[in-house]
């Protein structure tokens, strides 16, 4: 996470018993700073700390804590905050502390710990230790210079097709001659790079740094090489890749987005022993060299030829008389920023679950599950054989790679041998979307274990888990959770395979409420909201995609109703979810900026104008919902957030502006879309599902207007027929409208169009499309059939709040209060859901067992929960095997809609109760 700090350290550290009584105890844990553990690098200047208790007593609350912040470990462990030191403040906050000490500058190293009391005023003893490092903050502390290799390039011209040049080797030798102390190095590029030391690659990153509008911001990375130095004579090695800077990215059929010419920027900071600083800078005494990668691409894939390779390249013993000397280049006007957000990791190998070989020499690898990522080749053979791999997420049906979905991505990588012996091989700068792998040009018949499928994504912490009594929905929660990392790549991409991989808006805001509840987030959508901000237009408009590229054709891809939407949606749920008021101020001004754009085009309250592209419900099976109708609908749901975000940071005037722009919104929706019997023009599923989830009706018509939306999916045999825009919200909106019945036979649904047809027809992803494989017609659409895409897994939330029954309070943020409400279905024998929120690990779980149900749930220290039980006789529900009453910590509330409803502290519950005719 990104913008606080938590109390601990990693997840599966051991814990330091804090506070003892009563034979419980209270833990102080998972201590972060601005969202990551032990942030490197950070630029911050008044970072958020947080921390989450942890205890098996039940009730336990914080009432009081205190920070420590120290200039080194030592002070720290004599309990000396030189830097901060709160003293005992009177505050139940363990989230979002800003830290309020001595002025944070470059370099610095930061220590904390913190110690909480409890609601009878005993103190735990203090946590962990956990720390933080500031980076670079001004351009005057990047001492060497942006250097480049000077050379004639394959071609000027972005549009042809043809790969880019051999990726430039960067390399310095220089002397240590005293023992080190410590050592960090800064490093950028525009491409991305790949940093070693005397032979050894620093860091797990890859694709770094990531991807940004690079005209606006550049981010740069921070990495401790203390332990890779050696006292005397030392190497250096950089290789910089075209990366989202100078290589293909989108459908455009052109490479260079931002510039045709890759360069590099580092600053190795040592200091002594004694003391002494010493600097190994980017300057004119580097050299330069094209080396074994002959071309690498994002979406193109990467020529490796293993016999150029250079053998000890990056070390000081290294002979490189046959390099040349790196130009010097002009400082780009970008500002260098540390990146927020957790970096993209390889974060897990598949082993082929078979092979096939459906021509002659041609053999294709199954891995099971289609990912983002990369294959690592095993292979013997003679010197110059050539292997190429060619990567594909679905087959034809003689078992031959499906590709034409690709488009213009080749999605090849080709390995030349150097022979001698057994080699490996896996590409540096692409990525691919893909579950099958072809081989070609192997000599002989492959091993099984000649691939490795290598998963590639971003390293947002997982955060929850789901299951239940059904197969298949497991498999689609599992599916929804594969697209969510096939897809969150630095940014929200549309998709890992063909020639795109956008961070296009509108998938992104449809899927982010499920996004929060599978992974922790929020130093992601820090991040992303940035380049959002980054690509706003100058009249307000917010992009359909960000980063924004470079192409004066697509200037006009922007203000789309729901795509241009997230600008908005982003900071609200990411405030919701995490309790971030800071990402709502701090893009405060682009949201209003978005408002007065709209305001200023649509006088009539109707939005009709200013948009370029209105995609509608996209991908709609046979539905097609009014374009305005959409478009005001979002508009309202725009204004109405607004005015809740105004409130959350104080700005009181804003509130009732907002809160008057949503009413007169409404106002013009009811009188140009909705009948007086309920009915919602276009009578589709998604504008019923907008007008009832945005709270467009007037009271009265709510119930009508969803009764119409029922006889709409009645009429269609029980199926859904929404697009992107829909698919979210219509479990929900059912659920809330008291057909929750309903809502589960949609989930079970295994006809076209449903969730549970791809997974019968072989989904191990989310596809883009309701039929993007159907038994009738086979593939569809090949120029937009993507088969990992993850709008459609937007159902995911409703599995989180509906199914298993864990949400947010309506009022108050960061899950510091709870909702725990289930509602069974009657298919189901049992579901559950664990979710580890910014407070501590929820569980609900439901479980049916003969004439009876359980409802198990935790409730994490310093939180609450309001739980419905859905049973109203509270004289038959039992807690731990005691009457309700009885019950230590739990507070009968009143029967709401047919459940009894409690107030209960933090701990460990079991209810149970008769299950209901």
């Amino acid at each position: 996470m990104k913008e606080w700090i938590v109390i601990a350290l990693a997840m599966m550290m051991p814990f330091v018993s804090c506070l003892k009584y009563g034979g419980s105890d209270i833990k102080v844990t998972h201590l972060r700073c601005e969202y990551l553990e032990n942030p490197l690098g950070i630029d911050v200047l008044r970072p958020r700390l947080n921390w989450i208790l942890e205890s098996s007593r039940r009730g336990q609350k914080q009432t009081a804590y205190r920070i420590l912040v120290a200039s080194s470990l030592q002070n720290l462990k004599k309990e000396l905050g030189d830097l901060w030191d709160t003293g005992r403040v009177e505050s139940d906050r363990s989230t979002q502390i800003v830290y309020n000490g001595q002025e944070l500058s470059s370099r610095m190293n930061c220590y904390w710990k913190g110690c909480v009391w409890d609601e009878e005023g005993v103190r735990s003893d203090y946590s962990p230790h956990a720390s933080w490092t500031m980076g670079l903050l001004s351009d005057e502390d990047w001492q060497g210079s942006w250097i480049r290799m000077d050379r004639a390039l394959p071609t000027d011209k972005p549009e042809d097709l043809a790969p880019g040049p051999p990726p430039p080797w960067f390399r310095k030798q220089f002397t240590l001659d005293k023992p080190v102390k410590k050592a960090h190095v800064y490093v950028t590029a525009l491409g991305l790079f790949e940093l070693s030391i005397n032979g050894e690659r620093i860091g797990k990153d890859v694709f770094a740094p990531e991807w940004t509008d690079y005209n606006r911001r550049i981010q740069y990375r921070t990495y401790d090489v203390t332990e890779q130095l050696l006292r005397g004579a030392n190497g250096i090695g950089v290789v910089i890749g075209d990366g989202w800077y100078s290589g293909y990215v989108g459908w455009r059929k052109q490479r260079g987005n931002y510039g045709l010419r890759n360069s590099l920027l580092l600053n190795l900071e040592i200091e002594y022993d004694d003391g002494e600083k010493f600097l190994v800078a980017t300057d004119d005494t580097w050299r330069c060299s094209e080396g074994p990668i002959i071309s690498s691409d994002l979406l193109m894939g990467e020529h490796y030829d293993a016999r150029k390779e250079m053998q000890g390249w990056d070390s000081a013993e290294f002979d490189d008389k046959g390099w040349k000397q790196v130009a010097i280049m002009e400082r780009p006007s970008a500002r260098l920023v540390a990146q927020p957000s957790e970096p993209i990791r390889v974060t897990e190998t598949i082993t082929p679950v078979g092979m096939t070989n459906p021509e002659k020499d041609v053999y294709v690898f199954d891995l099971g599950q289609n990912i983002s990522g990369w294959a690592r080749l095993a292979v013997t053979g003679k010197t110059g054989d050539r292997v190429t791999l060619r990567f594909a997420e679905r087959l034809n049906p003689d078992g031959t790679i499906y590709t034409e979905n690709l488009r213009d991505a080749r999605a090849t990588d080709v390995y030349v041998l150097k022979g001698g012996g057994e080699e490996s091989f896996e590409p540096r700068f692409t990525f691919h979307g893909f579950q099958y792998v072809e081989v070609t040009g192997f000599r002989g018949i492959p091993a099984p274990d000649a691939i490795t499928g290598c998963v590639v994504h971003s390293t947002t912490p997982p955060a929850g888990t789901f299951e239940c009594s059904h197969p298949m929905v497991n498999k689609l929660f599992a599916n929804l959770t594969w697209g969510q990392r096939g897809n969150y790549l630095s940014i929200p991409t549309d998709c890992p395979q063909r020639d795109e991989r956008l961070g296009w808006m509108g998938d992104a805001q449809i899927f982010v409420r499920t996004g929060t509840f599978n992974m922790d987030v929020a130093a992601f959508f820090t991040k992303w909201m940035q380049d959002v901000e980054d690509a706003q237009s100058k009249a307000g408009a917010f992009p359909d995609f960000a980063p924004r590229l470079n192409d004066k054709n697509l200037m006009g891809f922007e203000a789309a109703p729901a795509w241009g939407d997230a600008g908005i949606i982003i900071p609200w749920t990411i405030y919701r979810v995490y309790g971030d008021n800071r990402i709502i101020s701090r893009h405060w001004d682009a949201m209003t900026h978005w408002m007065d754009f709209l305001r200023e085009a649509n006088p009539n309250l109707i939005r009709r104008k200013k948009v370029n592209n209105n995609y509608g419900d996209w991908l709609s099976i046979k539905a097609d919902t009014p374009k305005d109708l959409l478009a005001t609908a979002y508009w309202a749901h725009d204004a109405r957030l607004m005015s809740r975000m105004a409130e959350v940071i104080g700005r009181k005037d804003d509130v009732g502006r907002y809160d008057t722009l949503f009413r007169n919104i409404r106002t013009a929706f009811q009188k140009a879309f909705v009948l007086s019997d309920g009915r919602v023009k276009g009578e589709t599923q998604t504008g019923y599902l907008l007008a009832l989830a945005m709270d467009l009706l007037p009271q009265e018509l709510r119930d009508q207007a969803a009764g119409h939306l029922v006889e709409d999916i009645k009429a269609r045999d029980w199926h859904i027929s929404t697009g992107f825009v829909g698919c979210g919200f219509i479990n929900p909106v059912l659920t809330r409208m008291g057909h929750h019945d309903m809502a589960y036979r949609l989930l079970f649904n295994d006809t076209f169009p449903s969730w549970g047809y791809s997974i019968m027809h072989g989904a191990t992803t989310i596809w883009e499309r309701w039929d993007g494989w159907t038994a009738d017609k086979g593939f569809q659409d090949p120029g937009m059939n993507s088969f990992n895409h993850y709008a459609f897994g937007a159902v995911g939330e409703w599995l989180y709040r509906f199914v298993a029954g864990i949400d947010l309070d309506s009022e108050e943020a960061a899950y510091r209060k709870i909702r725990i409400r289930p509602f069974p279905g009657v298919d189901l024998k049992y579901a559950r859901a664990e979710y580890q929120s910014i407070h501590g690990k929820i569980v609900s779980g439901w479980k049916r067992e003969g004439k009876e149900m359980t409802m198990d749930i935790t409730i994490p220290p310093n939180t609450t929960a309001t739980v419905f039980v859905p049973f109203s006789d509270v004289s038959k529900i039992t807690e731990g095997g005691r009457s309700v009453e009885e019950a230590e910590a739990v507070q009968f509330l009143r029967v709401d809609d047919n459940c009894a409803v409690f107030d209960v502290g933090s701990g460990t519950y079991v209810f149970t109760f008769p299950v209901s005719d």
